[in-house]
């Protein structure tokens, strides 16, 4: 049976066809869906875990347990992940361990852009990269297979274009997923100095042999054209692009295993070509293995730079030296900004930080568009949990006349992935500093997944809800007030109040996601033409759903959701 996939949805059906029983993640995009579609399968068991690091760790627990399992996340997620899987390189696998790590070349949904193979490298590690939906699903049952044969976690490692473009599937039957045994093995998962010194010889000794894998495994393949004028080496979507870009006029060796490299095989293909050129995004790794293993013909970051995606245009433009347009579009498409949605229960909150010149610590999540115009809100937003911790550290640096008048903001998900500790910090070295939590009920920015404020897991089923107000006191905070981010005012006066103390405080600012399908809206708000004095006012909130036209504002019935911040600040009535 074949089926159209995203790439992320073929992940799921691979993770299900090799047999995999436990899954954890943390939502990040590009790599969500993986996750949401895995659940869909009741033979694998799937959770939100509230960060990267719990995830993996749960996923290795598992696979010591002798399960296949898994666990995704984004590019920046492998940070966070980064210490237990170096760690799990060491101590290697029972039952097959497959990460997915989703890589953001373009930044379309994050706070950089980064090269995950550097951390395949320096954990030593093997990553493989498939190209489109079908190698997905391939290459994820081939992942386990490498892990219980060289015992080892394997990274797959995604692209957002890979992960959200769709191609052919084959649907095959699930494997076995019996259980292996568990043997108690100090030696090999008591990772103390006296057993690690060991295992990391072993590493070592992995990675000679995955070398040699490498050479002939058909993961890694050569296409050669008659009509080739030089050679092209690449991975991942890369490859798509340059097989669209150049066609026949050149051969190819992709790489679908991107760590370890193979030797022999890159040599002889270089050495049929005067000319090979390296299309890979992000940095030059492939481009300087070649380098390091005597390939000099090559040429690569000098041409493509190390920024963004490589579109096809660019491709033949700089090896062929044709300008083409590989995506038409008949009319001119103006840019479209991300902004707040219509109702979003931060907007309240945001116009009165701005109204009192607060500065803004800000944080990871759909809250960070608070940083764009008109509200210009937020004064640094650095990674998932930072909100807090700098906050402590900017107050920290400039005394009283920083204490009084700068926050944290971060989001309800966001403070259970990395926020809680940064509020102990604060809490156990008496830092007078204010923390708001826009507490919207729901991981809003990656799609609206459950987290454990929420009182419901992955599946919807009901699951323990934290309560944060007793969880801020109990790491010591005295000073918690819940307020309405619709209600100006409440907003304005709690700022006021908790900034005027000399202790640390949390301000929780409660309203759920105005798009969440079980919140109730009011009737859409109108502006009476004959009041309005086109004062602008309404402006500076920065909603959607308000415009100008004719000197007078106007307000979008099919957007508003009666939300009634517009309302509080329209002096004049001509709100209602």
């Amino acid at each position: 049976m074949k089926k159209l996939m995203l790439g992320n949805e073929a992940f799921a059906r691979g993770l299900y066809e090799a047999g995999c029983r436990v899954v954890s993640s943390y939502p990040g995009t590009p790599s969500t869906e993986i996750t949401e579609e895995a659940a869909k399968y009741d033979e694998m068991y799937a959770e939100w875990a509230p960060n990267e690091k719990v995830a993996m760790e749960t996923a290795l627990g598992a696979s010591i347990a002798g399960a296949r399992s898994f666990c995704g996340m984004k590019h920046v997620g492998l940070n966070v992940a980064a210490d237990p899987l170096y760690t799990a390189s060491y101590t290697g696998v029972n039952g097959g361990l497959v990460i997915a790590v989703a890589d953001d070349q373009g930044m379309h949904s994050s706070q950089n852009e980064q090269d995950s193979r550097h951390h395949a490298i320096a954990s030593k590690v093997p990553m493989l990269e498939p190209s489109d939906s079908a190698e997905v699903k391939e290459f994820v049952k081939t992942a386990f297979e490498i892990s219980e044969d060289f015992d080892t976690p394997v990274i797959v490692r995604m692209s957002t274009r890979v992960a959200h473009s769709q191609s052919i599937v084959d649907l095959e039957d699930r494997a076995n997923d019996g259980l292996k045994e568990y043997v108690k093995n100090p030696q090999k998962y008591v990772m103390m100095p006296a057993y690690a010194r060991g295992k990391h010889v072993f590493v070592e000794e992995r990675t000679n042999k995955l070398v040699e894998y490498a050479e002939s495994s058909s993961l890694n393949r050569t296409e050669i054209s008659e009509t080739a004028e030089f050679g092209v080496i690449t991975n991942g979507a890369a490859y798509q692009f340059a097989k669209e870009a150049l066609g026949d006029k050149a051969s190819y060796l992709k790489l679908g295993m991107v760590n370890p490299m193979p030797v022999e095989l890159i040599r002889n293909f270089a050495a049929k070509y005067e000319k090979i050129y390296i299309i890979e995004e992000l940095d030059g790794i492939i481009e300087q293995h070649c380098r390091n293993i005597g390939v000099t013909n090559v040429q690569g970051k000098e041409i493509f730079g190390c920024i963004g995606e490589i579109q096809q245009s660019v491709i033949a433009e700089k090896l062929l030296g044709e300008k083409k347009e590989f995506v038409a579009l008949e009319d001119n498409i103006p840019v479209r900004p991300p902004v707040m949605c219509a109702g979003c229960p931060h907007r309240g909150m945001y116009y009165a930080l701005k109204k009192l010149g607060i500065t803004v610590s800000g944080d990871i999540g759909c809250y960070t568009l608070g940083a764009c115009a008109p509200l210009d809100a937020l004064d640094t937003t650095i990674c998932m949990g930072a909100s807090i911790s700098g906050l402590h550290g900017f107050n920290k640096a400039r005394g009283a006349e920083a204490e009084h008048k700068s926050v944290a903001v971060i989001g309800d998900s966001t403070f259970m992935h990395s926020g809680i500790t940064g509020l102990v910090n604060i809490a156990y070295n008496a830092s007078n500093s204010t923390v708001i939590i826009l507490d919207n009920s729901i991981t809003g920015m990656t799609g609206h997944q459950q987290n454990p404020t929420t009182g419901k897991n992955l599946k919807g089923d009901p699951a323990a809800a934290v309560n944060l107000e007793e969880l801020c006191r109990a790491v010591g905070i005295k000073r918690v007030v819940v307020v309405d981010p619709y209600n100006l005012a409440e907003c304005e006066a709690a700022l006021k109040e908790e900034l005027a103390a000399d202790e640390p405080s949390v301000i929780i600012s409660r309203r759920p996601c105005a798009l969440l399908k079980y919140v109730k809206h009011n009737a859409p708000l109108k502006v009476n033409s004959d009041k309005c004095v086109g004062c602008k006012m309404c402006m500076k909130l920065g909603c959607p759903a308000i415009s100008m036209r004719d000197g007078k504002a106007v307000i979008d019935h099919t957007q508003c959701v009666g939300c009634g911040i517009c309302q509080e600040l329209c002096k004049i009535g001509a709100i209602g």
